[in-house]
């Protein structure tokens, strides 16, 4: 059985590890087919392909916030060519939407919290190539403030309202295609924290993102259970979509095991990923 992760992410975005060092860990995992899917930047993929062995298969991703109407979700790209210029201009446009919702958080720490983020701070968070929400909470955990990233984020972020900047779903998808890759729908009954959503509340979901033009669904993922997986897969298979797993590993920034595709920590065959045959 030929183990893959789809779904991981290195400093790039949120996580924790360089890319050299991500490379080093999965191979360490025996993982033999990955995929890098840093939040709205493909800084990472060139440099990661420098490093991968003979004997592993790497997957060029990105994993791009989104709404779709109503439906906040994250669509993960496979295969890209990470120098389309269609889809350079789209992350440059979202290096700016980042930059906006950034300043509205620090001011949001100021005025509602009186914490006031230090020079040092400022440049470091300015200079990510890809700032969430995960790096302020990060501070705020190393100043003694929480004893982890999730309880910052909660206590002194998540009230924080931004405004909508996220890409428009229809227009990251089309740009996914055009820069030669497959358009998957990441964590698509929730992801990290989120309440899952039921058969009920997903079915008409499903339906919008499938005219959106979502080409698949990830349907093995570390927080979702075997039986929400095969539903998962089920609702991919009557809609003639492909299936793809990931762990969405961040390193030290989330509990998340790499390589781990769901929360029975049961194998998956890669034979059942329709997405690897596409790509």
């Amino acid at each position: 059985m030929v183990k893959f992760d789809l779904h991981l992410h290195s400093d790039n975005s949120d996580g924790s590890a360089a890319v050299k060092e991500l490379v080093s860990e999965v191979e360490q995992a025996g993982i033999k087919i990955f995929a890098l899917t840093d939040h709205d930047t493909v800084a990472g993929v060139n440099e990661a392909a420098k490093y991968v062995s003979d004997n592993m298969k790497f997957i060029k991703g990105v994993e791009l916030t989104c709404i779709a109407d109503d439906i906040k979700c994250h669509i993960l790209g496979y295969n890209i060519n990470p120098d389309n210029n269609e889809l350079e201009k789209l992350i440059e446009h979202g290096k700016i939407l980042r930059k906006q919702k950034l300043e509205t958080r620090i001011k949001y720490l100021k005025d509602v919290w009186n914490i006031e983020l230090t020079k040092e701070e400022l440049q470091w968070l300015y200079s990510r190539k890809s700032v969430v929400k995960t790096h302020l909470a990060n501070i705020l955990v190393s100043r003694g403030l929480a004893n982890d990233n999730v309880s910052a984020m909660k206590k002194y972020l998540d009230a924080c309202k931004t405004g909508n900047t996220k890409f428009e779903a229809r227009t990251a998808i089309k740009t996914i295609i055009h820069a030669g890759g497959i358009p998957i729908w990441a964590h698509p009954l929730g992801g990290e924290g989120e309440k899952h959503l039921t058969k009920a509340e997903f079915l008409p979901k499903l339906k919008t993102m499938i005219e959106f033009g979502i080409q698949g669904l990830e349907c093995y993922y570390s927080r979702y259970s075997t039986k929400e997986a095969e539903f998962l897969a089920e609702c991919a298979r009557k809609n003639h979509l492909l299936i793809s797993g990931g762990s969405d590993w961040h390193g030290t920034n989330k509990t998340v095991i790499l390589g781990r595709l769901n929360t029975d920590d049961i194998e998956i065959d890669s034979q059942k990923i329709s997405v690897l045959n596409a790509i």
